[in-house]
């Protein structure tokens, strides 16, 4: 395996819901292509008259339900993830029959939803989520691009290259070797997570810092909308949210004993219930998972008194976990199942939790290792295609059980702990290989036809 390079900004990132892979990655890839069309050859561009786009693997069977053409269209308008308003997807693709108008330099195109095709759902690409766009004259492409769309909002293309990056101070693949340079540098883990980032992008470590800052406030900000809105999720499921019911019975317990469970699975299904209503959230580490860490940091800031820099120190820690699953295994639900999104979402909260209340590295590495352990072989299975059933009341589950992992981990002598993080990425891994094709985010196994056929 490479030594990891990944930014905290590549895992974090903010964007419209409500999965990463169908939203955030195709809306880079409409834009990306934009961009990549305006410097080809006047002469070509000036014959041009159509831009199609397919849509294969889980993007095809899901897209629908995930917003994949809303995103890829308003990517070709010119909108990224990063900079976009919180609802831009609200108002695309509802008029089938809506002509938009594509600037490719010299001219514009005419373009409808429907030049967005679901394809085929088994294919030969490399990557189960992949983009094919065209740009032709009559049936006949002048010139056109494969994109994939890896999780987490990563996007690839045909040709892609790494970008040149800085060299990170402290290189590691592994826990292991991550490990054996907190020890031999008497270095805290956020200490070297910082380093490697300014390394690596140059950044001081107040740009980190405000960058971070951001991240937080955009977390803060979908559990705060997600637990003052009622009513239904966009959809045919028709599902109503839930997370402001959770969270006034969790006020009128004043949050103590079940209250307290209350409020955490409220503040974690309210900003799952952003998500899946297309509005802008950030990825921790994908957007299908983005409740979990955000509904932790909820809680750890307005009922556990935690500090700015603690919750910042707790953000890297949590990105460590973060690294490593993405390096050695997947973030994916389309990869190796939800085990991926939620689990991997969940082992990170655990070592945000643990490492902003002050527990050392053990005791964070235990608390991400139990989290994702106890998510092993868990599916992606989403009703209709849509990120709602199982996936908020998922979200909620990872949240309390990132949180559970903390209790145990901290309360128990950290030498009689057994299995450590680097073996169960491994098991994750392993086990994404062998699960079936039908419960990687294609909605055609588990609760999504079970549910159905009821």
């Amino acid at each position: 395996m490479p030594r990891i390079t990944t930014s905290l900004f590549e895992l974090f990132k903010v964007g419209p819901g409500p999965s990463s892979s169908h939203t955030i990655g195709p809306m880079k890839a409409g834009h990306h292509f934009m961009e990549t069309v305006r410097k080809l050859d006047t002469a070509l561009l000036e014959q041009a008259d159509v831009i199609d786009i397919h849509l294969f693997g889980s993007l095809s069977a899901t897209g629908e339900g995930h917003g994949t053409r809303r995103a890829v269209i308003s990517g070709l308008l010119g909108h990224q993830p990063e900079t976009c308003p919180p609802d831009v997807l609200d108002s695309l693709d509802l008029d089938p029959t809506q002509i938009y108008q594509l600037d490719i330099g010299p001219k514009t195109i005419d373009f409808k939803a429907e030049e967005v095709v679901f394809d085929a759902v088994h294919h030969d690409f490399p990557f189960s989520n992949t983009l094919l766009f065209r740009l032709g004259k009559g049936g006949a492409p002048l010139y056109e691009q494969e994109y994939y769309s890896i999780g987490g909002g990563f996007l690839r293309w045909k040709g892609w290259k790494e970008p040149e990056v800085g060299e990170p101070r402290f290189k590691y693949k592994d826990m292991a070797e991550l490990k054996k340079h907190l020890v031999m540098h008497d270095i805290r883990l956020h200490e070297l997570i910082l380093e490697n980032e300014m390394a690596i992008t140059g950044l001081s470590e107040n740009e980190i810092n405000q960058r971070l800052d951001n991240i937080i406030m955009v977390m803060e900000r979908s559990v705060e909308k997600g637990i003052q809105t009622e009513g239904r999720l966009p959809g045919p499921i028709g599902l109503y949210r839930k997370a402001p019911t959770l969270y006034a019975k969790a006020k009128k317990a004043h949050f103590q004993g079940p209250g307290f469970l209350k409020a955490l699975n409220a503040y974690a299904m309210a900003a799952s219930e952003e998500n899946a209503s297309g509005h802008c959230i950030a990825t921790a580490p994908t957007a299908g998972a983005a409740g979990v860490i955000p509904g932790l940091l909820f809680m750890l800031k307005r009922h556990m008194g935690a500090l700015t820099d603690e919750i910042r120190q707790g953000l890297m820690a949590a990105a460590a976990i973060g690294f490593l699953a993405k390096n050695n295994a997947s973030i994916s639900g389309a990869e190796v199942g939800c085990q991926g999104e939620v689990g991997v979402a969940s082992a990170m909260g655990a070592a945000m939790i643990a490492y902003a209340r002050g527990y050392r590295f053990q005791i964070t590495e235990n608390s991400a290792e139990i989290a994702l352990e106890h998510h092993l072989g868990l599916t992606c299975d989403p009703v209709g295609g849509y990120v709602q059933i199982p996936c908020i009341e998922r979200n909620a589950m990872g949240a309390v059980k990132a949180y559970n992992a903390y209790l145990i981990a901290s309360s128990v002598e950290a030498a009689y702990h057994m299995v450590d993080l680097d073996k169960v990425i491994r098991a994750m891994a392993e086990t994404g290989r062998d699960m079936s094709q039908k419960y990687k985010e294609t909605s055609l196994g588990g609760l999504a036809v079970s549910v159905i056929e009821c």
